[in-house]
């Protein structure tokens, strides 16, 4: 009974504007993919690179779109529990459009993707980096809007912690894995090879997504002179500050640790501002993945 009352409340929680922003994300990722990789026989991670590969080694009726469906949608279904009732339709939601766009792309619009790109042709270096940002656009947009594209994470969420090890750990295997398979399947190293910069471009696009291009700076100030340093930077900034209480390990002597955050771009001036004040004072800079306010 709690049960279901957690899952109604949770769809609940559902956005129309969500699913708005993961319908591009779903349409985005078939682009970056059915135009990119799959033309040239490369492989994008986890389920997605999967379902490429059967797509390839299989009759010419079970597709891409078909893989995409009956692969990630059990997946997202054995998830529920963990991931939530929201997360869950969101992320089959975004393969559902993920895979209806690769068969528009692929079988309905007027674009030959049988041989090669038809943008980068079978240059597999352009091929590997763009296919790789372009999904990791779709995917980044996909988690940053509360779902998941690609049943893998899934996967890891479960069945990590059986195998003692972390999430990440277990994604990097699979996709380890799935790379090995793919050499021996195609005869070829190469293309293997070029899917890992492929995932490695997925990556870190799906960083900059999630997390924003330009990361703010936490800054931790321990100052004898905290009340001047904390008033300056929020005259310059105009912006709060925190203090902190804190007490020295070796002099055992009281101490104040201003909080602030910045941007990279007022890193200098900061600096400037501090040792202009207290030129022994201890600072250290930290990235932020992200800030959220009162008003987001």
């Amino acid at each position: 009974m709690v049960g279901m009352k957690q899952f109604w409340s949770d769809l609940k929680t559902l956005q129309w504007k969500n699913f708005l922003v993961l319908f591009l994300a779903g349409c985005v990722n078939a682009f970056g993919v059915t135009v990119f990789l799959a033309p040239v026989k490369l492989y994008d991670s986890g389920i997605s690179g999967t379902s490429i590969l059967l797509s390839q080694i299989t009759p010419e009726y079970m597709t891409l779109s078909l893989f995409l469906l009956i692969l990630n949608v059990p997946l997202f279904i054995l998830g529920l529990k963990k991931q939530g009732a929201a997360f869950t339709v969101y992320s089959i939601f975004t393969v559902a459009v993920y895979s209806f766009a690769s068969w528009l792309i692929t079988d309905i619009l007027p674009i030959d993707v049988s041989i090669a790109s038809p943008l980068a042709g079978e240059d597999l270096l352009l091929c590997a980096l763009f296919g790789g940002m372009i999904s990791g656009v779709g995917s980044g947009l996909t988690i940053r809007y509360g779902g998941a594209i690609d049943g893998v994470e899934v996967m890891a969420v479960i069945f990590a912690k059986r195998l003692n090890i972390t999430v990440g750990t277990f994604v990097m295997v699979y996709n380890v894995i799935l790379y090995i398979v793919c050499g021996f399947v195609m005869h070829s190293w190469i293309l293997p090879l070029y899917s890992i910069v492929t995932y490695a471009a997925g990556l870190k696009t799906i960083d900059f997504i999630v997390e924003g291009f330009d990361r703010s700076k936490e800054v931790m100030i321990v100052t004898d002179k905290p009340d001047e340093v904390g008033q300056a930077l929020m005259t310059a900034f105009e912006c709060g500050t925190t203090m902190i209480g804190a007490k020295g390990g070796y002099s055992q002597t009281d101490k104040t640790v201003v909080y602030f955050v910045v941007n990279r771009f007022q890193i200098a001036k900061m600096r400037n501002i501090i040792h202009s004040i207290d030129p022994n004072a201890f600072v250290t800079i930290s990235e932020v993945a992200d800030v959220f306010m009162k008003n987001d």
